[in-house]
């Protein structure tokens, strides 16, 4: 059984990697569930997100952030290869904005693990 919940690549300092496999076994463990109802619950949730997407409907979770589409228009791309003009129909691009909780969170964890907590003062001494 796998008990880190992030798999690394291999190299040293590389970032870290959470596969939606690992996301199922994550909430298993914290949830108490069996594999097969956490990865129905993981499954849910990602598929519910998606039919509303692809109904133009706004995704809101409080203090994680919001799911939206944004149209692009068409344009007139490039083929990389023989770079010959290629018409880009216009299309939904899914767009997720974090929440300020959000952002506060990652950023705070990230100072944390960069500069160690300092010190506790010292109690007054008394004569």
């Amino acid at each position: 059984m796998h008990t880190e919940p992030y798999k690394g690549t291999g190299r040293k300092g590389a970032k870290k990697l959470m596969t939606k496999a690992d996301l199922i076994e994550e909430v298993s463990r914290l949830a108490e569930l069996t594999r097969k109802d956490s990865e129905v619950i993981v499954d849910t949730i990602f598929d519910s997100v998606v039919r509303s997407l692809r109904v133009g409907d706004k995704i809101e979770i409080r203090g994680f952030g919001s799911f939206r589409t944004r149209q692009r228009k068409p344009r007139v791309g490039r083929n990389p290869k023989t770079g010959d003009r290629v018409e880009v129909p216009a299309k939904k691009i899914p767009f997720f904005k974090p929440s300020k909780e959000l952002k506060d969170l990652v950023n705070h964890s990230a100072a944390a693990e960069v500069a160690p907590a300092a010190p506790p003062p010292a109690p007054p001494s008394t004569p």
